[in-house]
C-alpha cells in the first residue's frame, strides 16, 4: 500500500472529564445520561452572572505528583492523566525506544487546546501584582504556552516525529486528531497521541463568556443547564478535562497484534468567513466540511448510523449544524442516531473535540449511542433523529460514525470513523 495512503486505526483511548477521571467512568456517565453540571464554590465566583461549571470529576492534583503537577498547568495536567491511559491501553509499557514496539523517530503527538494555560498566565498575574517580581513561578512560560501539554505528552512518550498543537477554538481537539491522521498517512510517523484538553474554569473566561451572551445562566439548575436542542436552550456550559486517542497505521498495529477499536476513515475542514464568534446561521460551511469529508475518503451517507454533534446548547449553532447535516445527506440523516454529549459534559472548548472523539470511537466499538439529556422541549427547527432518553443500540455489520467540531473563527472540522 502508498505510504501515502495508510489506513489509519484508533488502538488506545484515554479521557478524564466532569463524568469521571478515565474513559471507563466517563462512558459509563455518558450512558447513565449523568450531567457533571454543578454550581461554582468560593467567593470569586460569587458575582459572576453564571456561577455553575463542569469541573473535572477527579482532580489532576489528586492523581499527578506533586513535584509534577506544580510545573504542569492545568491543562497539562489531564492531557498527561489522558495520555497516559491511552498509551497504556494501546498497549504500550515504556516510552518509545525503551518499549521496542514503536522507535522514537517514529511517533508523534499533537495535542491541542483553544485556550491554552490561560490559567497559569492570570494566576501568575496575581501574584506579580500581590507579592512581587520574586515570587513569579519560574515555570510560568513553559506552563502557559499553548503548546505545552502536547510538548510535555511528547517528553512522557518520546516523540520524535513531530510534536504539535493546532489552536481553532473549539475545533482544536478535532482539528489535532485529523493533523495526526495525515501524519501517519504521508509516512512522517507510525503512531500519534492525538486530542484535545482544556482548563478554562477561572472568573475572567467565565465573565467574558457571560458577557458575550454565550453561556447560561441556569444557575438553580445545573444539572439541567445544558439542554442541545430543546427550546429553552440559552448558552453552553463551560467544562473541563482531556481526551487522547492513539492512532496507528493499520500495518503497525497488525505486525504488533494490537487491539482495534475502529478505524478513522478521515476528515472534512472548511471556514465559515462569516465572523469571528457568531456562526453562519444557514450551516454553509459546516456542510462544505461534511462534503469535503464524503469526496475525500468516499464515505457514503448510507454507512453513517452515528453522529456526535457539537450541538453546545446555544440558540444559533444548534439548529445551523441540523441544516448542514440534512443539506449534506439529504434523506439518509433520518438514520442517523445523533448523541449531544455536551448535554452531560459542559462544553470543553477545544478539549471537546479529543472527549467527543473518545464518545464516538466507544459508541462504534459498542455499538450504542449515548442518549441527549435535558431535551425536554425540542426545537420545532431540529429536524433530526436525536437519541433522548436512554441509549440506543447501533446496527451490526460495517457502519461509520461522525465527531462534529467546530469553533470561533468560523473552524468546521468533521471526522468519521467506520467499525472494524
Amino acid at each position: 500500500m502508498s505510504p501515502t495512503n495508510r489506513t489509519v486505526v484508533v488502538t488506545g483511548i484515554g479521557a478524564t472529564t466532569p463524568l469521571g477521571g478515565d474513559a471507563a467512568s466517563t462512558w459509563e456517565g455518558l450512558l447513565a445520561g449523568r450531567s457533571g453540571v454543578k454550581p461554582l464554590e468560593g467567593e470569586r465566583f460569587a458575582e459572576l452572572p453564571v456561577r455553575i461549571a463542569a469541573l473535572a470529576a477527579v482532580d489532576p492534583g489528586d492523581v499527578l505528583p506533586r513535584p509534577l503537577a506544580r510545573k504542569l498547568d492545568r491543562s497539562a495536567q489531564f492531557a498527561l492523566i489522558a495520555a497516559r491511559e491511552a498509551w497504556a491501553d494501546a498497549g504500550y509499557t515504556d516510552k518509545a525506544g525503551e518499549d521496542d514496539k514503536i522507535q522514537p523517530n517514529r511517533l508523534g503527538t499533537v495535542i491541542a487546546s483553544g485556550i491554552g494555560g490561560v490559567t497559569t498566565l492570570l494566576d501568575q498575574y496575581d501574584v506579580l501584582k500581590e507579592k512581587g517580581v520574586r515570587r513569579v513561578s519560574p515555570h510560568t512560560v513553559p506552563m502557559l504556552m499553548p503548546n505545552g501539554p502536547s510538548a510535555n505528552v511528547g517528553l512522557e512518550v518520546n516523540a520524535q516525529a513531530g510534536v504539535h498543537t493546532p489552536v481553532s477554538a473549539c475545533a482544536s481537539g478535532a482539528e489535532a486528531i485529523g493533523y495526526a491522521v495525515e501524519m501517519i498517512r504521508t509516512g512522517r510517523a507510525d503512531v500519534v497521541v492525538a486530542g484535545g484538553t482544556e482548563a478554562a474554569i477561572h472568573p475572567l473566561p467565565i465573565a467574558a463568556f457571560a458577557n458575550m451572551m454565550a453561556m447560561s445562566k441556569s444557575n438553580d439548575e445545573p444539572e439541567k443547564a445544558s439542554r442541545p436542542y430543546d427550546t429553552g436552550r440559552d448558552g453552553f456550559v463551560l467544562g473541563e478535562g482531556a481526551g487522547v486517542v492513539v492512532l496507528e497505521s493499520a500495518e503497525h498495529a497488525a505486525a504488533r497484534g494490537a487491539r482495534v477499536y475502529c478505524e478513522v476513515v478521515g476528515q472534512g475542514l472548511s471556514a465559515d468567513a462569516h465572523h469571528i464568534a457568531q456562526p453562519e446561521p444557514s450551516g454553509r460551511g459546516i456542510a462544505v466540511a461534511m462534503q469535503n469529508l464524503l469526496d475525500d475518503t468516499g464515505l457514503k451517507p448510507a454507512e453513517i448510523v452515528h453522529l456526535n454533534a457539537h450541538a453546545t446548547s446555544t440558540p444559533q449553532g444548534d439548529v445551523a449544524e441540523i441544516k448542514a447535516l440534512r443539506k449534506v445527506l439529504g434523506d439518509d440523516l433520518d438514520h442517523v442516531a445523533i448523541s449531544a454529549t455536551k448535554s452531560m459534559t459542559g462544553h470543553l472548548l477545544g478539549g471537546a473535540g479529543g472527549i467527543e472523539t473518545v464518545a464516538t470511537v466507544l459508541a462504534l466499538h459498542h455499538r450504542t449511542a449515548p442518549p441527549t439529556i435535558n431535551v425536554d422541549d425540542l426545537d420545532a427547527d431540529v429536524d433530526a433523529d436525536i437519541v433522548r432518553g436512554e441509549p440506543r443500540a447501533l446496527p451490526e455489520g460495517t457502519i461509520a460514525a461522525i465527531n462534529n467540531s467546530f469553533g470561533f473563527g468560523g473552524h468546521n472540522v468533521v471526522l468519521a470513523f467506520r467499525s472494524v
